[in-house]
């Protein structure tokens, strides 16, 4: 049985993760944010450069590798504080992390329930669609009461689908 601590951690996860997905950010700029900031500053590359205690080159080197998607954070995070800027990361999930969670209970509960209803077909004993569908969903729910790391445990059938 999972700790209500855990599910405190994620609610308020999936709360901190919605404001960033729900925020109607600004897509990199093509030519990246360092270069675009630095820029819009008006800065030249070779001041940026005295700045980071670096030569031009590397700096275009740097602007290159951001938008390459090479970059490190480390040395992004150096350009930011260069530039007056704050690097702000994060992970954002495309959609609830509750959602992904019942989404995979679900995916595999119908896995689980697929073999199940074939094994039964060949018996003569196959049920209606409706009681499969009720059955799965009562799986899904079982499989989300138990361990959240089994549920991303790989099982025979996706190892052999590599």
């Amino acid at each position: 049985m999972k700790s209500d601590f855990s599910e405190l951690k994620l609610r308020q996860l999936d709360t901190a993760l919605y404001r960033w997905r729900s925020a109607d950010l600004p897509p990199r700029p093509q030519s990246g944010w360092i270069k675009a900031i630095r820029e819009g500053l008006g800065m030249a590359a070779t001041h940026l450069a005295s700045k980071l205690r670096v030569t031009t080159s590397t700096v275009i080197r740097l602007e290159t590798s951001e938008v390459d998607d090479t970059v490190s954070l480390a040395t992004l995070r150096r350009a930011a504080e260069a530039l007056g800027c704050e690097l702000q990361y994060a992970l954002i999930p495309k959609q609830s992390l509750s959602d992904t969670l019942e989404n995979r209970a679900m995916a595999l509960a119908r896995r689980q329930m697929a073999a199940i209803s074939h094994t039964m077909a060949l018996e003569a004993q196959s049920t209606s669609r409706e009681a499969v569908e009720t059955q799965t969903r009562a799986l899904a729910e079982e499989l989300l009461k138990g361990s959240r790391r089994a549920l991303w445990k790989e099982t025979g059938m996706e190892k052999s689908s590599r």
